[in-house]
């Protein structure tokens, strides 16, 4: 191609402006550290900071780079750029926000430095027989659906049991569910069957928030003035509402059903929507969105299975920025890290959100070189194609952030008459 360059400078400048909106309230050294960590991470597909220092081709030695940058991190996240970013993020949410909250987890096996390093269960190497445990540090996440029908974060945090004065994974949970409600004011939450705890129920019906969550067999509910398991309510119906659900990947056909209960945790009337065609047992979820239609119950059900986008957007910062390669030590600079690797994320985002007619997005598109035209997410190809074509850049980013100098008017001498 013979606009490489012309590439280059466009994707260049617009990551440096997209920096800036989230950065502008920060002194200069802070603003030129947003823009260097965000476009060494986008160019190198990368959180390690030796990576990060290849991306911006600076005059001084590596080591004296790495070092600026560990410094940065230390000093954690910047209060004034987290609130720009969630008021950027806020401009891009439809009027009725579907919000995600999952955990994950980063696996530090060989880590010994590390600063309150706890014990985790490694989701990648688990399964339902048997739980693989290593060092590492737990992952609480919030995301929102975006116009373009895809993920991105209001709440991430790194946190371990190890630290002093750790009160609970609860705590931080709730702290997601907060700023959520917060943000926008009403929304709704879609959570899986670690969720399901009187404690959540009872924290979304203070917050005043709709919620979706999937139960598991050991809860009961009061059905006709007596508690009833959850899993007999399943067994006796079948489902009556036939519709097309989008799970791991494919599509089902699905038959939904629903009935009205109440939970032990408020007492208040909700709704337990079955879905049956889908796993081996009929799933059940938990609502206190009113239900009048079909429709209403179809919308349920697709809520609760649009939340595998959390899953793909943990996969994606593990494989596109090397989430689980980071070297730096204290927990405050891993979050700070993880901070700049949301702005990555939300900055493919705001990618997807353009037009398929965008020629920056043509551009990034071609050259990832994308087997499949189509696809759901659309993050992989997009995180490719910009470390593709900045890697064609021979500058990084510090030209962009000269100090501007007054011109110095020329000495002249006054003859005295």
């Amino acid at each position: 191609m013979t606009n490489f360059t012309s590439n280059t400078y466009t994707l260049k400048r617009k990551i440096l402006t997209f920096t800036d909106k989230i950065s502008n309230r920060l002194p200069k050294p802070e603003r030129k550290f947003a823009a260097d960590m965000t476009y060494g991470m986008l160019a190198g597909g990368s959180c390690l900071l030796t990576d990060v220092a290849d991306q911006l081709h600076e005059p001084s030695k590596k080591i004296n780079v790495v070092d600026r940058l560990s410094r940065h991190l230390e000093k954690g996240t910047p209060a004034a750029a987290a609130h720009s970013y969630l008021q950027t993020i806020k401009k891009w949410v439809p009027a009725e926000p579907v919000i995600y909250i999952d955990d994950s987890d980063v696996a530090k096996p060989d880590g010994c430095k590390f600063e309150a390093l706890g014990i985790v269960r490694d989701g990648s190497e688990s399964k339902a027989a048997k739980n693989v445990y290593k060092k590492g540090y737990h992952v609480t996440e919030a995301c929102v659906l975006i116009a373009s029908n895809h993920p991105v974060s209001v709440f991430s945090k790194i946190h371990s049991s190890s630290e002093k004065n750790y009160k609970s994974a609860n705590v931080i949970t709730f702290q997601a569910m907060e700023q959520g409600a917060s943000l926008f004011g009403k929304a709704t939450f879609a959570m899986d069957r670690g969720y399901d705890d009187n404690k959540m129920f009872l924290k979304l019906e203070e917050l005043k928030q709709d919620y979706v969550i999937r139960l598991t067999s050991k809860r009961k509910l009061f059905f006709h003035n007596k508690w009833v398991p959850a899993t007999e309510l399943r067994n006796r119906r079948k489902g009556k509402i036939k519709t097309n659900v989008f799970y791991r990947g494919k599509d089902h056909e699905a038959y939904l059903s629903h009935v009205r209960v109440q939970i032990t945790a408020s007492r208040k009337d909700i709704f337990l929507v079955l879905v049956y065609g889908i796993t081996e047992h009929p799933m059940m979820l938990a609502t206190n969105k009113e239900i009048k239609s079909k429709e209403d119950v179809i919308h349920v059900a697709r809520t609760y299975f649009s939340r595998w986008k959390i899953e793909e957007y943990f996969r994606c910062k593990k494989q596109m920025f090397q989430f689980e390669n980071f070297r730096v030590r204290k927990l405050a600079a891993i979050n700070a890290l993880n901070f700049y690797i949301t702005l990555c994320m939300a900055f493919l985002a705001m990618i997807s959100m353009q037009s398929e007619t965008n020629a920056l997005k043509a551009a990034i598109i071609k050259t990832a070189d994308p087997i499949k035209e189509k696809v759901f997410f659309c993050y992989y190809r997009l995180a490719k194609g910009i470390s593709g074509i900045l890697s064609y850049a021979k500058e990084g980013v510090r030209l962009w952030f000269r100090t501007k100098r007054p011109a110095y008017r020329q000495l002249c001498l006054k003859l005295s008459v």
